[in-house]
């Protein structure tokens, strides 16, 4: 408050004019109030105080998201009784429990609908929800890494999406916001990546909602960006066939024949025997048919430094990955791909969470199957320079055969211009490639049998990943390598 005049018995006509004339005054909240929704009369929650940042109600969620999730919830309600609950209880009652669940499902979805907001503060994303716990998480935009846009099955149908976050030292993906409108996820996404990379401005304040908010978006920083300049597209054919060349289809026909050999040795041709025969199948196939509606229509675009994935037939993915946070690229070989000359590119990246239950959810798909040169055409966008043959790649000194009696001559480890790399496995080769000014520590270790044979393994860590390892250095090598990497790490932290 400012001071009054010096007689303390007389006042000022008027209200007390503020030392502070823009922003709020200090307090355990922050430049903007306590948390809540600060719009105008009649938003959605109650307005905040003279200080708060004006304009910005309280946003729900598309109208349809209880019926999705109500429907999601049917298929859990199903899998979740059996078919033993069918057969002990008959149709009519299996049928009544099926509603009666979902029912109750699609109320409690209807509820935490109700209960859900987002809206955004100054440089915060806030989310409410919750009936009888109320929490309200709060995502700081600078720490915000990347804004996926999903597209499930059901959501496709309805014409929906879902929003998902990726914060840097986040355990696992953070407030997904399912279901919006498709126009509306893209938009929100933009406005979050736009605050995101001018968190640091001062004065910067999210657009106003609106037609005026909408226009401002439209001629500001969030405006729609190209898709940029593509550098491959997956051939669907390929894909196929790369998931036939896979040891679980190889093994497929022993395993449907052990399905139905054990069906026909009961005698049964039950309704319940003939599910449990076709769940059996199914759990078979499980794996190569879900790597395949992964990456369908797998398409890789650059744009400004970053680079753009969008893969997926069931549930469409649009996914970012910075450049500047890829940390390692992996190459691999599988056994059976290589008659055809075919490999696969995965990525480790800065800020994603790797402990993430689902791994549809990191960003590591670079290339899911391609030929070298492919391969070595995307390399160069990521690693400049770095190429995939005719690295300085050595291999161990020749008493490691102890250890390794058949995938000896398939390690090697060497240091490049550029990059740490490391080749290893026998059946299924793999290539990483770490980039000097990514790796965080290294380490020499020695086990009890390498130490009585005078090897090492030199560890080259990077933050949140597994990084490389070059195994069965003698161990004057594995120390003139760790030192080499922790000169060239150093160098290149300085740059």
């Amino acid at each position: 408050m400012s001071e009054g005049p010096a007689d303390p018995g007389v006042r000022p006509p008027g209200p007390t004019p503020l030392t502070h004339p823009v922003g709020p005054p200090p307090g355990p909240y922050g430049p903007y109030g306590p948390p809540g929704p600060y719009g105008p009369p009649g938003a959605y929650g109650p307005p905040g105080p003279p200080w708060a940042e004006p304009g910005e109600p309280r946003q729900r969620l598309h109208p349809l998201s209880p019926a999705l999730h109500g429907a999601k919830s049917l298929v859990v309600v199903i899998a979740g009784l059996s078919w033993s609950t069918l057969s002990r209880v008959g149709f009519g009652w299996f049928a009544a429990m099926v509603v009666v669940l979902a029912l109750g499902a699609t109320v409690l979805s209807v509820i935490s609908w109700y209960n859900t907001g987002y809206h955004v503060v100054g440089r915060e994303l806030r989310v409410y929800e919750g009936l009888l716990w109320r929490r309200t998480r709060a995502i700081p935009l600078e720490r915000l890494q990347a804004v996926e846009v999903v597209r499930p099955l059901l959501a496709q149908l309805t014409g929906l999406a879902e929003l998902r976050l990726e914060v840097i030292g986040g355990g696992k993906t953070e407030a997904p916001l399912a279901y919006l409108s498709v126009a509306d996820a893209t938009v929100l996404r933009q406005r979050l990546l736009a605050l995101a990379g001018r968190a640091g401005e001062p004065g910067t304040l999210p657009a106003p909602p609106g037609p005026a908010g909408a226009a401002t978006a439209a001629a500001g920083p969030v405006t729609e960006v190209p898709p940029g300049r593509a550098l491959h597209s997956v051939r669907n054919a390929d894909l196929l066939v790369s998931q036939l060349l896979t040891p679980q289809a190889f093994l497929l026909p022993f395993g449907v024949a052990f399905v139905v050999t054990q069906f026909l040795s009961e005698g049964s041709w039950s309704f319940i025997a003939v599910a449990s025969t076709l769940t059996a199948m199914a759990g078979v196939l499980l794996q190569p048919v879900r790597r395949v509606l992964d990456d369908w229509n797998f398409r890789l675009a650059l744009d400004d430094g970053t680079l753009r994935v969008r893969n997926g037939l069931l549930e469409t993915r649009a996914q970012t990955v910075p450049l500047h946070r890829v940390q390692t690229v992996r190459a691999t070989w599988p056994l059976l791909w290589r008659a055809k000359g075919w490999l696969r590119l995965r990525l480790e990246v800065a800020g994603y969470s790797v402990g993430e239950a689902d791994e549809r959810n990191r960003p590591d798909r670079l290339l899911p199957v391609g030929d070298l040169a492919t391969a070595e055409q995307i390399i160069a966008e990521v690693l400049p320079g770095v190429p995939l043959t005719g690295l300085p790649l050595l291999p161990p000194p020749r008493r490691a055969r102890w250890l390794h009696p058949l995938g000896r001559g398939a390690l090697g480890a060497g240091l490049h211009e550029r990059v740490f790399a490391v080749r290893s496995g026998l059946l299924t080769r793999q290539l990483t490639l770490v980039p000097y000014a990514r790796i965080q520590s290294v380490r020499v270790v020695q086990g009890p049998l390498q130490r009585r044979l005078g090897l090492a393994t030199v560890h080259a860590d990077i933050a949140g990943g597994a990084g490389a390892a070059a195994e069965e250095r003698d161990v004057a090598e594995a120390w003139a390598i760790a030192a080499e990497l922790t000169a060239r790490t150093h160098a290149a932290h300085r740059r």
